[in-house]
């Protein structure tokens, strides 16, 4: 049987997927490239003329949507308790963080990587900052959602998880985590200290390492 094939790089926002993977049991082709792939791996532009990670290849099936691809493979893999179906009460709920994970919060962090890291000789300090308090302000969803919760939603770890948790664990590589309350580091920690996390971290680096 051909096995899914994700491309990523370690550390990316493909890490939902591996992560998400992990959790489901799915077994995976993992292709690790290096960072930035548009410009040191350029062949892979021809697969995916985006030039982004991550890439999801599954028979027919392409998706480059880091959380659409971890949701994707908690169905695909039968892991139920990872999604929350129509029929409970936090469907609703799910949806929401699920696509607020990157929409809302991963986006400002990336614009911020840009401007305060990236291209931080070119004196755009002032816009990296404000991108950083975008991001911060959009916090307090997730802050108020998890007031007296474990979890974000149906009382359970899930894919929405998944999705926020990579969004609070890139705050602090980037150096955003004194943006962050006690509570969503407290949170992080709790998710970061999960076994199929750090098996996902561990494959990812794995792979850019060979």
């Amino acid at each position: 049987m051909t096995l899914p094939v994700l491309h990523t790089c370690a550390g990316s926002r493909g890490l939902r997927a591996t992560w998400a993977a992990e959790e489901a049991g799915v077994d995976l082709d993992l292709r690790v490239l290096p960072f930035p792939p548009r410009h040191k791996a350029p062949e892979y532009l021809e697969i995916n003329p985006l030039g982004t990670v991550p890439l999801l290849e599954d028979g027919e099936t392409r998706m480059t949507e880091s959380c659409a691809i971890a949701h994707y493979l908690a169905v695909k893999g039968g892991a139920d308790a990872l999604i929350v179906g129509p029929d409970e009460v936090d469907y609703g709920a799910y949806l929401d963080f699920t696509y607020h994970a990157d929409a809302t919060l991963t986006f400002p962090q990336t614009v911020f990587m840009r401007f305060a890291i990236f291209e931080k000789q070119k004196g755009w300090s002032e816009a990296g900052e404000a991108y950083a308090t975008w991001f911060e302000k959009r916090l307090v969803k997730v802050e108020e959602r998890l007031q007296g919760r474990e979890f974000l939603c149906a009382n359970r770890f899930t894919v929405a998880d998944i999705c926020i948790g990579y969004a609070l664990i890139l705050a602090e590589k980037v150096g955003l985590d004194d943006r962050l309350p006690a509570s969503l580091r407290n949170y992080r920690e709790q998710l970061t200290a999960r076994e199929a996390y750090r098996r996902a971290v561990a494959r990812e680096e794995a792979g850019s390492a060979s």
